[in-house]
């Protein structure tokens, strides 16, 4: 599914992975939740590159991926945070915000999120399911409600 057709599907509610729009794009749940909570920001309209937005979107777009990493900490418990933005693969504005925790193996803990090992990253008991997931996504989604009405400036 190219960008475009994700960003449409979003649009019209028909994306299970969804959790809330934003002000500057669309917070989904990660494809794998190997971190349980991983979220991606996607930016609404689409745009190549960070320094391709103008500076009041672009300012718009990392306030809004802090704030969708506030409701995943507050939502997950987690024990910090790791934000990237890289547009290789995919080549548009987006955002990933990844949850880490104590449980996590010694040998990849300290480690950047793709450098934990592809047979946990793509384990298929790891897929984002809209079932199993529901109250992991409901959480986030509260939480990101209550971080976005406690700022109203910054929509």
């Amino acid at each position: 599914m190219s960008p475009s057709e994700r960003l449409d599907q979003l649009a019209r509610g028909e994306n299970p992975a969804l959790i809330l729009r934003m002000p500057s794009g669309y917070a989904v749940m990660g494809d794998s939740q190997f971190f349980p909570g991983y979220c991606l920001l996607l930016a609404d309209p689409l745009v190549d590159q960070l320094n391709d937005m103008e500076e009041w979107t672009r300012n718009q777009f990392l306030q809004d991926m802090a704030t969708l990493g506030d409701a995943v900490r507050r939502a997950t418990g987690c024990k910090r945070l790791n934000y990237s933005i890289y547009g290789n693969l995919d080549p548009f504005v987006h955002a990933h915000v990844f949850p880490r925790y104590d449980w996590e193996d010694p040998s990849y803990a300290t480690k950047p999120p793709f450098l934990v090992p592809a047979e946990l990253r793509e384990d298929p008991a790891k897929a984002f399911d809209p079932q199993s997931h529901q109250d992991l996504m409901e959480r986030i989604r509260t939480e990101l409600s209550v971080v976005l009405a406690a700022n109203p400036e910054s929509q």
